[in-house]
Parts: C-alpha cells; sequence; structure tokens
C-alpha cells in the first residue's frame, strides 16, 4: 500500500487528436496567426504543465526550511492578528469537503464564521482561493459556509490605480501601440488577477487579464504554511488523517499554479475551442486569445457577451431545457470524447447571451485532462455508479493511476460497499442524480484512508456535475438531469468513432 500522495499524480497528454483539432478549427483560423500560435501554445503547455505538478507534489510536502518558517511565522502573524488561531485548520477542512472529500467542516456558527473569514481578509490571496473553494461547494458544504464566502468569487479587492497598467506596459509595451482605449476601472477582480475592458487598434473589443504583482512568491509561502498545517492536524486528528488534508493542500497547489500562468490558460482557451467546435456545439464558445498577446503574466483574448446563468431575467423567454442539454452535452462530450473540459464551472464562469441563447465558458485558469485510458475509467465509474457497485468504481478508478495495478483492494473494496450499501438505504433505493456527489466522496475518502491518491481530474469532472445540476436548477428546474446525462453518454457510447465501446467491452 502506497503512502498517501507520495508520488505526483499523473499529468495526462494532450490527447493526440487536438492538434489536429485546432488545424481544422474554421473558428480559430478567424484570428491571423492564430492556429500556428494556438499549436504552439498547446505542445508547450504539456512541459509546463509536469513542471507545475513537480512543483506542488515539493511544495505539498511539509519541510522547516529558513523560507518555509519565515512564512509560517508572517501566517502566525496574520493568525494572531485576527485571533482565530483555529481558523487555517477550519478553512482546510471546509475546503477540502468542497473538493468531494468526507470531512466534517468545523460547526457553521457565526463565531467560526466570522473567524474564518477575518483569516481569509487578512491571509492574502492563497486564502481568498480556499474561499472561492468554500464559495462554489453547493450541495457539498453546509449552505451558511457557501454563503459566508460568496464575496470571495465576488468582491475581491482591486489593484490600486495605475497597477494594471504598468504590468500591462511590462509585459506588452506602450498602452498606446497596442489599444485604442484600456478602461482604468476592472471589469471584475479576482484571487488571481482581474479583467479590464480595452479596444484594439483594428477596433476589435477585447478582455485583458492581468495577474496580480508577487503573487507567485506569495503563493508558494502560503502552500508551504497550509502544508504543515495539514501535516500537524493528520497527526494529531482522526478524522484530519482520513480526509487526506496533505493530498488535498497537494491538489490546491498544482490548481493555484496552474493559474498563476496565463500562457496554460491560452492553451486551455484554444483546445476548448477546437474541441467544442468539432462537437458541432456551435452555441458553446471559449474566448479566443490574440497572439502575440499573451504572456505569463497578461492575457488579451476576445470579449465575449453575456450574464451569468445565475443573474438570468425570468422574463426572457429562454428555452429551459435546450439550454440545459446543450449545456451538459458541451461539457460531457468534451470530456468524454476528447479529455478536455473546463475545470471550474461555476455560475460566474457560465455567461449566456439572452438575445441568442449562446453560452460562453470563461476563465479558462483551470482545465481538466483525461487521457484515453482515464475517459474509459470515467463511464466505467459512471456506470458502477448507476449500479451501487462498489468493486466496478474501486477498478475504474485504476485508470486513474489511482490505484497501483498490483495493489490488494479487497477492504478497499469492502469499505466503499458498506458505504454505498448505507447511501442506497438513505435514498430507498432510488439512484439520483445528486447522490453522484455524495458517492464520489465516500470513495475519494476510502481511497486516502487506505492510502491511495487523490485523482484531480476525476475531482474536477464531478465538481462540475454538481455545477451543473446548479445550472439546471436555474435554467429548467424541472428537467431530470440524470435522464439528459444518461442519453448524452449512450450516444457517444453508440458512436464508434469515440471508441469507449469498445474499450469497455476489452476491460470487461
Amino acid at each position: 500500500m502506497s503512502e498517501i500522495m507520495t508520488a505526483p499524480p499523473r499529468d495526462p497528454s494532450v490527447p493526440p487528436s487536438t492538434p489536429s483539432l485546432i488545424r481544422a478549427s474554421a473558428r480559430l483560423a478567424e484570428v491571423p496567426g492564430l492556429t500556428q500560435q494556438a499549436l504552439a501554445w498547446t505542445h508547450e503547455a504539456q512541459a509546463r504543465r509536469a513542471a507545475v505538478t513537480r512543483d506542488a507534489h515539493r511544495l505539498a510536502r511539509p519541510r522547516l526550511w529558513p523560507d518555509t518558517i519565515a512564512g509560517f511565522v508572517s501566517t502566525g502573524l496574520r493568525v494572531l492578528g485576527t485571533a482565530a488561531p483555529a481558523a487555517p485548520l477550519q478553512l482546510l477542512t471546509a475546503a477540502a469537503a468542497s473538493a468531494g472529500l468526507r470531512v466534517e467542516p468545523a460547526e457553521a456558527n457565526a463565531g467560526t464564521l466570522e473567524r474564518a473569514q477575518r483569516l481569509v481578509r487578512a491571509g492574502g490571496p492563497a486564502y481568498v482561493k480556499l474561499g472561492q473553494f468554500i464559495a462554489t461547494a453547493e450541495g457539498l458544504l453546509p449552505q451558511e459556509w457557501v454563503e459566508a464566502f460568496a464575496w470571495c468569487r465576488d468582491e475581491a479587492p482591486a489593484l490600486p490605480d495605475g497597477v494594471a497598467r504598468e504590468v500591462v506596459e511590462s509585459e506588452l509595451g506602450d498602452i498606446a501601440d497596442r489599444f485604442i482605449s484600456f478602461a482604468e476601472e476592472p471589469l471584475a477582480a479576482g484571487s488571481i488577477g482581474q479583467v479590464h475592458r480595452a479596444t484594439l487598434l483594428d477596433g476589435t473589443d477585447v478582455v485583458v487579464k492581468v495577474r496580480r504583482p508577487g503573487l507567485r512568491s506569495r503563493f508558494r509561502k502560503d502552500i508551504e504554511t497550509l502544508a504543515l498545517v495539514a501535516a500537524a492536524a493528520q497527526r494529531l486528528s482522526g478524522p484530519a488523517h482520513s480526509a487526506n488534508l496533505s493530498g488535498f493542500v497537494e491538489l490546491f497547489a498544482e490548481l493555484s499554479l496552474q493559474e498563476l500562468d496565463f500562457r496554460l490558460e491560452a492553451a486551455n482557451l484554444v483546445d476548448s475551442a477546437a474541441v467544442l467546435e468539432s462537437l458541432g456545439a456551435e452555441h458553446t464558445l471559449t474566448p479566443r486569445p490574440l497572439p502575440g498577446m499573451v504572456t505569463e503574466r497578461v492575457l488579451v483574448m476576445e470579449f465575449l457577451p453575456g450574464l451569468s446563468y445565475s443573474r438570468l431575467d425570468p422574463a426572457h423567454d429562454l428555452d429551459g431545457d435546450r439550454l440545459l442539454h446543450v449545456g451538459i452535452q458541451g461539457v460531457l462530450e468534451a470530456t468524454v470524447r476528447h479529455g478536455v473540459f473546463h475545470g471550474d464551472l461555476h455560475a460566474g464562469n457560465v455567461l449566456v447571451d439572452p438575445s441568442t441563447g449562446t453560452f460562453s465558458l470563461v476563465d479558462f485558469g483551470i482545465a481538466g485532462r483525461m487521457d484515453a485510458t482515464q475517459r474509459t475509467g470515467l463511464v466505467k465509474y459512471l456506470a458502477a455508479w448507476a449500479t451501487g457497485d462498489a468493486a466496478g468504481q474501486v477498478a475504474a478508478m485504476r485508470d486513474f493511476g489511482a490505484i497501483e495495478p498490483d495493489a490488494d483492494v479487497t477492504q478497499v473494496v469492502a469499505e466503499l460497499q458498506a458505504e454505498l450499501d448505507l447511501l442506497a438505504e438513505r435514498a430507498h433505493g432510488q439512484v439520483t442524480f445528486d447522490q453522484l456527489g455524495v458517492t464520489l466522496g465516500r470513495l475519494l475518502q476510502v481511497l486516502a484512508r487506505n492510502g491511495f491518491r487523490m485523482p484531480k481530474d476525476l475531482v474536477l469532472f464531478f465538481k462540475n456535475l454538481l455545477y451543473l445540476s446548479g445550472f439546471a436548477a436555474s435554467v429548467a428546474p424541472d428537467a431530470d438531469v440524470l435522464a439528459v446525462v444518461q442519453e448524452i453518454l449512450m450516444d457517444v457510447l453508440a458512436d464508434p468513432s469515440a471508441g469507449l465501446a469498445d474499450a469497455l467491452a476489452a476491460g470487461a
């Protein structure tokens, strides 16, 4: 049995079809030079992602080096300043639960939530990022926690006046040489950066995303501190060990470090644009980044209109059932067929243009990627989930690299089956879409308790399914989400070009 998270998870390669999809993309070809630049971004991103994975693994291992001690002291002063000594662990447990791990967060009373919020406000961008995990955990955390940290999505402080302009000019040169206009007031501000409206010299409306200065070193120090907190908690607390908080810190580190490099986001954007176009998802768009205007700290992309689906006016005559089907199809088919999908589909990242019914998926700092073996494992898992089959679910985890091929899983299967049987009793034998997140949480906890790894891309995918459940509640509250998911999966399995039916049969 392996030690928890001692080896970094596999970094799935870009699916072989992605470069050919980019070459065939008419939408990318509309922007001069974008096809060749997109191929370069996609190729270079493989090495960058692998480096991030290695770096996250190293940062998440508890260590007491001079720079770590300095960061720990700095965090300690912030904690003392907020009079919230338990807040770091409370934030970690709540954020881990938001990723699907079965760990009970601290009781959601006014005092606990107030102290945790004070630490997030004083702690800086890594702590705001933890707050964002919590704020997007609808259905996984008590509603009090979700509502208490909603401000982390919408109220990140803007950079001081002029700082964004300075960053853009340091990366791209004089503003006047690039833009007719550049709005000093940000369109939105987040923990990683902020976005500004601008107009290119040719009149094209764009969005300019700017990373906060000094962010990389600050994140690294805070992640190392969180690794120490998690390690200490796991030694002192059985529930913390069972929840694999150290594994969550590594997951958090990998996702955060990927978001810091906007060149990776550009690669995610062009890959997703090509994949969605190949699926015929003409009603689902992603912004196209502009060649020559993307660096590690600045990303210029086209502006796409739309409102968050949570802010749609019910008075608009929208076909909610169609929106739901198109939304789920775009996510599910992109994942199962090509292994590339948006990794953070909360309401703020899914825009709907009421005039056309077109979707725009924005903020691609996090993207999930599954190779062919993992995609087959995903379908196996969904089939095993629908039948309450613990052995099938655990077998599917081998495809994700969460379980070594020669590991003895007898105990894991027995523990998980006991959990699933209890869930089935409580649900009176019914299989519902809402149970999916709960079932995955049980699986992740059992894997962690027995020393196996947390499959990052599976966690991202299932969080997206939970987001889709919230999306359904907004646009088509009477729809059967499970039936829509099953219909789309059956269509994919029936398509010989997907190759999944043969792979499933071979693995049966």
